[in-house]
């Protein structure tokens, strides 16, 4: 990163002075410095010279009722959150580097408590408006008064101030290097037509927007169409030279994802991310395949991995005794799943840092005990003692030694068996309790996981809903446990707070619904200590340890492949994106499209 140190700002702070290095830069790095040099022309998994043109169709699961994003309710369309242009976007092909956008450069305090940004003068909404500092103000103020609590917390007190027309001045309450860097991708969003309309409030129509594509046709939760911007006026820039290749991109919704499946078969449909094991083994065969018409690829993904769990509603006192959750835990039989169900595909979640280095994998060595010893009498002994691993059973679908210590573990919670059934020992309730499930997904495993439950003399009852009522439930936490995807992290960052620090006990990332000082004691330490790797390694597996031997969720599965299939009209770049499939940096092949039947080009 090329940065040179312009003046030293004198300030006074109590009675005495104090130097404050300013800087400039073209781009950041929240650990280390950026890959690409000031002077770099394309991101290096593009092709430059990669043609625009072609349609392209995709589809979506469930339905849409809104346009914004942003809204407290209803369902968002497809793609709707990259409508905007952010100040500075990302690549793919390294975690937390940020380079120019909107912005052209910045100017900033060394210890990152006020940063300014010089606008870039081209930058357009669709509508041919220049995009102004006023906008960014507007943006960032329209967030903090109508967005989500989670962001009003994280940015509180912060300021947001059009300095010039292009010129836009960040101030922080208190310094914080990755706080600031996430304003980054803030989007910028116009002013003229937001000043009229709600962020909180849905949107009947598409609203005035400024990215690579424009919605230019819909019929509402049916499909979409977004249109490529032929005069973008960020198409040249290094960041999206080689990328947004198509004129067309249409997405249509379908409730089920088994007959979406079948629709892509018959080509209704022109690419498709395989999530079911199954399927990926059994099902895709016929004469598209044999003909070469689908290209299926299982693309290896060494990268920090999306992980699936079941989240238990600890709010709930069905689940507030860690004990019953462990119990629980011990009656997901994964062997046997991954082996009758999923054909082998998948490896079992351990870590919520999964194939990083800050994943727990060993004994807490020095650091990490300094770190938790403190905080020893508000989490799990086996922290200090054992390496956490899911349980695991011989995968014969008998899992005998593991629903014993589950009954035991119940006994000791005080949850007996009588006439078959687990009550509790003072109430004389029933252990029982609903797994929420979005309608339209592959589920086989759960039918042997309420049978191993029933086995315990626990009752788990399956609710399957629409994805606009499970959207809803899941914002209310109206839920007992449902199925959660983490996220990959590929470093322990800010985000942490809104999913698990208690003054975000409201968001709906934090799934479970946890308040713990432990937990709000070592996420403190980690946002104090961003972008320094020596401290972050040994608080990212501290945290680790503690989240998962709480049994906060259940760990489940996941997939170090990306499953793709394709008709075969598509080029792709020699070189793919390490943390990112990359389609929106395909083109259309006319020659490849030539050799598919006539209504399928």
């Amino acid at each position: 990163m090329i940065v040179r140190i312009i003046v030293l700002l004198m300030a006074m702070m109590s009675g005495l002075s104090q130097a404050q290095t300013i800087k400039e830069s073209y781009a950041f790095a929240v650990i280390g410095e950026p890959k690409y040099a000031i002077n770099f022309d394309h991101y290096d998994y593009v092709n430059p010279a990669a043609p625009k043109g072609g349609s392209v169709t995709l589809a979506a699961i469930g339905t849409f009722d809104n346009f914004n994003r942003y809204a407290l309710r209803g369902v968002a369309a497809e793609r709707t959150d990259a409508l905007y242009d952010t100040l500075f976007t990302t690549s793919d092909d390294e975690p937390g580097s940020y380079y120019p956008l909107v912005a052209e450069q910045a100017r900033y305090a060394d210890d990152f408590s006020w940063m300014e940004l010089t606008i870039n003068p081209l930058a357009r909404f669709h509508d041919g408006t220049p995009v102004r500092a006023s906008d960014v103000a507007f943006t960032f103020h329209k967030f903090m008064t109508e967005g989500v609590p989670q962001f009003r917390l994280v940015y509180k007190g912060a300021t947001v101030t059009a300095i010039a027309p292009l010129t836009v001045r960040i101030t922080l309450t208190k310094p914080n290097k990755e706080d600031m860097l996430s304003l980054l991708t803030l989007p910028v969003m116009p002013e003229k037509f937001w000043k009229d309309h709600k962020l909180s409030d849905p949107l009947a129509t598409p609203p005035l927007a400024g990215g690579p594509y424009r919605i230019t046709r819909w019929r509402m939760g049916q499909y979409l169409i977004y249109s490529r911007v032929k005069d973008y006026w960020a198409a040249n820039l290094p960041v999206n030279r080689g990328r947004w290749n198509f004129d067309t991109l249409r997405y249509d919704y379908y409730l089920d994802d088994n007959v979406a499946f079948e629709a892509f078969k018959a080509g209704a449909f022109d690419m498709r991310v395989e999530s079911s094991a199954k399927n990926w083994a059994t099902r895709y065969i016929g004469k598209n395949f044999e003909r070469g018409f689908i290209v299926k690829e299982a693309l290896k993904n060494d990268s920090a991995q999306d992980t699936r769990w079941l989240a238990f509603n600890i709010q709930r006192p069905v689940f507030s005794d860690r004990r019953v959750r462990q119990a629980i835990t011990l009656a997901f039989d994964f062997e046997w799943m991954n082996k009758a169900l999923f054909y082998g595909a998948y490896s079992r979640v351990n870590s919520y840092f999964q194939n990083t280095e800050y994943a727990a994998k060993d004994y807490p060595d020095a650091a990490e005990l300094t770190l938790l010893a403190p905080l020893k009498s508000a989490i799990p002994a086996e922290v200090f003692t054992t390496i956490f691993q899911p349980p695991v059973s011989k995968g014969d679908g008998y899992d005998r030694n593991n629903l014993l210590k589950a009954s035991q573990l119940l006994d000791e919670a005080g949850w007996e068996i009588k006439n078959k059934r687990r009550v509790n020992k003072q109430t004389g309730k029933p252990l029982s309790f609903e797994l929420l499930l979005p309608s339209g997904g592959n589920n086989q495993w759960v039918l042997p996981f309420q049978h191993n439950l029933e086995r315990l003399g626990i009752t788990m009852n399956i609710r399957q809903v629409d994805n606009s009522q499970a959207t809803n439930r899941m914002r209310n936490r109206d839920y007992d446990m449902m199925p959660r995807l983490w996220r990959a992290m590929p470093w322990p960052g800010t985000d942490l707070q809104i999913s698990w620090s208690s003054e975000y006990i409201d968001s709906t990332y934090n799934a479970p619904g946890v308040k713990n000082p432990a937990i709000d004691a070592l996420i403190a330490q980690i946002v104090a200590a961003q972008g320094d790797k020596e401290k972050l390694l040994p608080l990212g597996r501290a945290l680790d340890r503690v989240l998962t031997w709480n049994y906060y969720m259940l760990p489940m599965w996941f997939m170090a492949q990306d499953r793709v299939a394709r008709w075969d009209k598509f080029a792709l770049p020699a070189q793919r994106p390490v943390y990112a499939l990359g389609f929106e940096n395909w083109w259309y092949d006319v020659n490849k499209a030539a050799k598919l039947p006539a209504e399928r080009r």
